[in-house]
């Protein structure tokens, strides 16, 4: 059941994200959420390697989104100082990995950058995001 459980959040995240983009492409978003859905999902199910070996990739997709020009339909300043929160907490978390945090530890840092990167993908698409809470 969790594993279904599982299945349908990620159909769903895949959905909002791809929704998200129904305007200007945005490719270092695009990049940082191909990073966060291959290390997030397997640590959901306590692996936690794909994040230990990857999160300096993880970090530069999030510096990517800060570095690099912001399309403009998503250059506002709330978008971008949470971009800027993605890349520092990345940062941070990449530097509790290196100091060989636990497993719980990592799990928690992991799920608040997931959290707020689905900030982002509400801020630049809130229509999407919260059409479900209309209901």
């Amino acid at each position: 059941m969790r594993k279904l459980s599982l299945f349908i959040l990620a159909i769903f995240i895949i959905s909002a994200v791809n929704v998200s983009y129904a305007g200007e492409k945005w490719a270092e978003l695009e990049a940082f959420h191909k990073v966060m859905s291959q290390t997030f999902h397997p640590a959901e199910e306590g692996n936690y390697q794909p994040i230990k070996d990857r999160i300096g990739e993880m970090v530069g997709a999030a510096s990517s989104m800060v570095t690099n020009p912001v399309p403009a339909e998503y250059n506002k300043p709330e978008i971008l100082d949470a971009a800027k929160k993605l890349e520092a907490d990345s940062r941070a978390l990449e530097e509790k990995i290196k100091a060989g945090s636990t497993d719980q530890a990592i799990f928690t840092d992991l799920n608040a950058l997931h959290d707020t990167f689905h900030t982002i993908v509400g801020l630049c698409n809130p229509k999407e995001e919260h059409k479900d809470e209309k209901k």
